[in-house]
């Protein structure tokens, strides 16, 4: 069956397939989901397809106008999940649904390495990673070595993932830095939120450890008010050890956020106590508001706040962590106008260019080479 065409596909756009390894309310997931949106303005309709699927992932993909077509459903713990599992079955799935496509872009190696499977000659593939390659279960490095020589363009978010790729052989020329799309940079704090407090945005997982976080600012002898921003699979243990360390009035919870931005406007630091990290939007985001960030020096978030953008303590250290937390809020806070010039080189519209002169570059490419060319579709 052909890809589902989508409602604002019209004649002679180029036809892209994004394919997520797993579809979730994510980093990654938003980006490229903000990513699709902003392409429609360079004559690109996207069609989303997903191998593992939640119902809060589904519902965020359909706010961006991307009803997502998906391999399984599952809520709760995913595993194998296929953001890191190679899976013949997902990869049979696939075919029909690429048949069509000008362009494949999928994003986690799940995904790529199924595509690369499924994909009809001539139609170029292009493949993400946002993180570094942890390898929750078994390494599958081997398998994506061999997917790798249908790739045709590798955009890695961070450092880490950028080694991995050319571990693979992926540094021939098709390697390119990934650029997240992000949102929130003009955002308006939320009525009444406490001044000062502290915010942390993103998952409830060990990768993000905000369990570090909170061991921090029960160190601290009058700690602010902090908004914890998210969800995940810590929560439970996340509020026990709030109340265990005696912060239930000043450690709020307010779940998943549409717009988290809202809260870490105004903010007095903006907190990121990662142990892995790629490439931060949380921080990027807070950098872009003017807020100073507190975070780990980690991969790509080393970078991200290196230059005096940000201040870095070394990860899982609640002690350096609740320091750098006291100075800035004593004070001493990073100038703001190099970490809001860094934020707007990843508007959505800024990183939607970037892609788009990639993907007509690659097909260009493609068509001087005399690779054969992507089936049109029937209308």
């Amino acid at each position: 069956m052909p890809p589902a065409r989508h409602s604002g596909e019209r004649q002679g756009q180029m036809r892209i397939v994004r394919v997520l390894g797993i579809l979730e309310p994510g980093g990654a997931q938003l980006s490229a989901l903000r990513l699709s949106a902003a392409l429609r303005r360079h004559g690109m309709a996207t069609t989303l397809l997903a191998g593992d699927a939640t119902g809060p992932g589904m519902e965020l993909a359909a706010r961006y106008g991307l009803p997502a077509e998906v391999y399984r459903v599952r809520d709760g713990q995913l595993l194998p999940s296929l953001q890191w599992t190679p899976s013949p079955g997902f990869a049979r799935w696939l075919g029909p649904r690429l048949a069509g496509a000008d362009l494949v872009h999928a994003h986690m190696v799940g995904a790529w390495w199924a595509a690369a499977r499924a994909l009809p000659p001539g139609v170029p593939l292009v493949a993400s990673e946002h993180n570094q390659m942890c390898w929750p279960g078994r390494d599958y490095t081997p398998q994506a070595r061999a997917a790798a020589g249908r790739v045709g363009m590798f955009f890695a978010h961070g450092p880490a993932a950028a080694v991995w790729a050319a571990r693979i052989g992926l540094d021939d020329g098709r390697l390119r830095e990934g650029r997240s799309a992000l949102e929130g940079l003009s955002a308006e704090p939320l009525p009444g939120l406490p001044s000062p407090r502290l915010t942390f945005t993103g998952r409830f997982r060990a990768d993000k450890a905000p369990e570090v976080l909170v061991a921090a600012l029960a160190l601290l002898a009058a700690p602010p008010p902090a908004y914890l921003v998210g969800d995940g699979p810590a929560r439970q243990a996340l509020i026990r050890q709030v109340s265990a360390c005696g912060l239930d009035r000043l450690v709020r919870l307010p779940g998943w956020s549409y717009e988290p931005a809202r809260y870490v406007a105004g903010a007095a630091v903006h907190v990121v106590p990662s142990r892995q990290e790629a490439w931060s939007q949380s921080a990027a985001v807070a950098l872009g508001l003017g807020v100073p960030v507190v975070g780990t020096a980690v991969d790509g978030l080393a970078a991200t706040l290196g230059h005096g953008r940000g201040v870095l303590v070394a990860p899982g250290d609640p002690h350096a962590l609740a320091a750098a937390i006291l100075r800035v809020l004593a004070g001493q806070r990073p100038d703001a106008g190099p970490g809001r010039a860094y934020a707007r080189k990843f508007t959505p519209q800024a990183v939607a260019a970037v892609y788009a002169d990639a993907y007509r570059g690659l097909l260009t490419r493609r068509a001087a080479s005399g690779a054969p060319t992507p089936g049109r579709r029937q209308r």
